[in-house]
């Protein structure tokens, strides 16, 4: 920081030099590119001393089992170090460390790991959020780019680093939950176990802990809830959310209760996690967040879940429209509510969204998002996934989920993330006969109504790619 702050290391780096106090036009970076570099540094640091040990564990465990250091720490120094310039600055910043290395004393097998890490030093966040982690097709992809133990390693230590580098609120332990099963999963991978070989005693392991947590309850009520289950969701959860979910819903089974809905505040991620318990059907998805975006609440992240008596349990994180936790008791009492009338009349309920603002945040209005929708069949080996792109607003996740349904899909699993102004959504799609969709003219249409949704309220300036 000192040698940066005195110009010493951009003129002994020219290429450092180049981003020193460079702006990064976004609401999701709250750095300047030299800033936020020296800053996953000093986090890189913290976890090598065990300072973040509670909250990065993992990282703090395997840190110490990476072979070069060296290689690590130039890594996070050049992740960044294109950006600015015409082009992916991962590819740009791999070609820099490979001219870099050299002259910094690194041998050749050295420089080669360091230009892999800076050039997929997004690979694992955007699997960790964009994709179906239960999917074995995830995990094999991932694995065979990945290769090696050590570059798993080290490829999970930067990109913590990295995200927590970012800026306040990037970092919780909804991402950090997901970088740790993709960790593991891949680890078991490439440890020369089939892909999810050991899973059944990671689940058994789970089961044991939340048997002891239910105690208090008969053999045969655990036993019960057991069976309504299955590995993907026993893997996507801790424990003591589990057990919360195992209460909500033995009560709701008891009592006969059509629609159980559960809030748990956490004011240090700054989010309200809703759970949401009722009979599964066609357009749940899509109501559940129509009622959300009705109260007002911007749903951040989501779980889509299906339990084996064919009841939904799904999970949204929201915020308020600051940013905060939707956490007012008024609030929340009004989105239970909300969620009843909804389900109750969806389409007279929902109409009332099309007559509100999309509330697109002013001062994010400046920074441009093009629109953009990728399908594909290859990433999962059951389902078609759409990966969408756009601005964000309020009633985006409804307005997207509306359209799969007036397209007659099923959604199996969603993924929904929010980059400042940036929302990436994935949703892993069949048709109603439990198929891939493969028609081109009917992914064409897909595409198409999709894409009409993330124009809408967005910049006039704003172009969709295709």
């Amino acid at each position: 920081r000192r040698m940066n702050e005195a110009g010493v290391f951009g003129r002994f780096v020219p290429d450092f030099g180049r981003v020193v106090a460079q702006m990064q036009f976004d609401m999701y970076h709250h750095f300047t590119v030299d800033e936020h570099t020296i800053y996953a540094l000093g986090i890189l640091h913290k976890i090598e001393t065990g300072e973040l040990s509670e909250e990065t564990p993992i990282a703090t465990r395997v840190v110490h089992e990476i072979q070069s250091r060296r290689v690590l720490y130039v890594a996070v120094l050049l992740h960044d170090i294109a950006k600015g310039r015409n082009g992916d600055h991962s590819v740009l910043g791999a070609e820099l460390a490979e001219q870099l290395c050299p002259r910094l004393g690194f041998t050749d097998d050295q420089t080669e790991t360091v230009a892999w890490l800076v050039r997929h030093h997004l690979l694992m966040s955007n699997t960790a959020f964009k994709r179906d982690l239960d999917d074995p097709a995830t995990i094999e992809t991932f694995a065979d780019q990945v290769q090696s133990m050590e570059r798993l390693r080290q490829l999970l230590v930067l990109t913590v680093a990295d995200i927590r580098a970012v800026g306040p609120k990037t970092w919780n332990g909804w991402k950090a939950q997901l970088l740790r099963d993709l960790y593991n999963r891949t680890e078991e991978y490439l440890s020369g176990g089939l892909i999810f070989a050991g899973r059944e005693r990671e689940v058994d392991n789970v089961l044991a802990e939340l048997r002891a947590k239910l105690a208090d309850w008969p053999a045969e009520d655990i036993d019960a809830h057991f069976e309504r289950g299955h590995p993907g969701y026993w893997l996507s959860f801790p424990v003591p959310i589990l057990e919360r979910h195992a209460r909500l819903v033995r009560e709701a089974e008891i009592e006969g209760r059509s629609l159980s809905v559960d809030f748990r505040v956490d004011s240090w991620e700054a989010m309200t996690e809703v759970t949401i318990y009722v009979p599964d059907r066609a357009g749940l998805v899509s109501q559940l967040a129509g009622a959300c975006a009705l109260t007002g609440a911007n749903i951040v992240e989501a779980r889509i879940v299906t339990l084996k008596n064919g009841k939904a349990l799904d999970v949204f994180a929201i915020q308020d429209s600051e940013g905060g936790p939707f956490d007012q008791p008024t609030r929340l009492a009004r989105l239970t509510a909300t969620i009843e009338r909804v389900l109750g009349a969806p389409e007279a309920t929902l109409a009332a969204l099309k007559t509100l603002p999309p509330h697109v945040n002013p001062k994010t209005s400046a920074f441009p998002v093009a629109p953009r929708v990728l399908i594909d069949n290859k990433a999962s080996a059951a389902y078609t996934l759409i990966e969408i792109t756009g601005r964000d607003r309020r009633g985006l996740v409804h307005a997207l989920t509306a359209v799969l349904t007036e397209q007659d899909l099923r959604i199996a699993n969603a993924k929904i993330s929010t980059f400042g102004h940036r929302a990436v959504d994935t949703f892993y799609v069949k048709d109603r006969f439990g198929l891939k969709i493969e028609a081109e003219p009917k992914l064409k249409a897909i595409r198409a109504a999709l894409l009409d949704v993330l124009r809408e309220g967005d910049q006039p300036s704003a172009t969709a790619a295709q």
